[in-house]
């Protein structure tokens, strides 16, 4: 199962196009629901279509880069996988990081 549906890995920019965006857009939030961790996918890899540069909070917050296929694999503490929220609208990094600060 993948985390991001097709039609949506479509519509996110390659990765490092938005590098000197001064406030690039998160796209897609992904989060665990059994514990702190969410990742906003800002970039994907168009290469391989598993590549993501975003925004991760958990331990801390930072910009930094990801794997779907690494996603795909973690667990939350109860258990549980990586989420996708259908709910999530794109919003500026600036926006995102007000509401974990």
């Amino acid at each position: 199962m993948t985390l991001i549906p097709p039609k949506l890995l479509h519509t996110l920019p390659n990765l490092y196009s938005t590098e000197n965006t001064k406030d690039p857009i998160c796209y897609i939030k992904l989060f665990t629901p059994d514990s702190n961790w969410t990742w906003y996918v800002t970039e994907l890899s168009k290469d391989d279509n598993n590549t993501c540069f975003g925004y991760v909070v958990g331990f801390s917050a930072e910009l930094g880069y990801f794997t779907l296929s690494e996603l795909n694999s973690v667990r939350g503490s109860l258990g549980l996988k990586i989420e996708l929220d259908i709910s999530f609208t794109p919003t500026p990094l600036s926006e995102v990081r007000k509401l974990h600060s």
